[in-house]
């Protein structure tokens, strides 16, 4: 039953993950900034995400 709730856990950090980074790529912050948080998000999924929604989202 918990591997269940983790599958779809996982699913909806993959969906927020790809909200961001394409959040990120319409962003209009320089290209080194979006990469810096693409890599951020990709490399640390849930707290990278966390970070960029505040301290980054409004930056981009």
């Amino acid at each position: 039953m918990g591997f269940e709730y983790s599958g779809i856990l996982g699913i909806i950090i993959l969906i927020l993950d790809i909200w961001a980074i394409l959040q990120i790529i319409k962003g209009g912050g320089s290209t080194g900034s979006k990469l810096l948080w693409i890599l951020i998000i990709l490399l640390l999924p849930v707290i990278g995400l966390i970070i960029w929604l505040v301290a980054g989202r409004n930056r981009l």
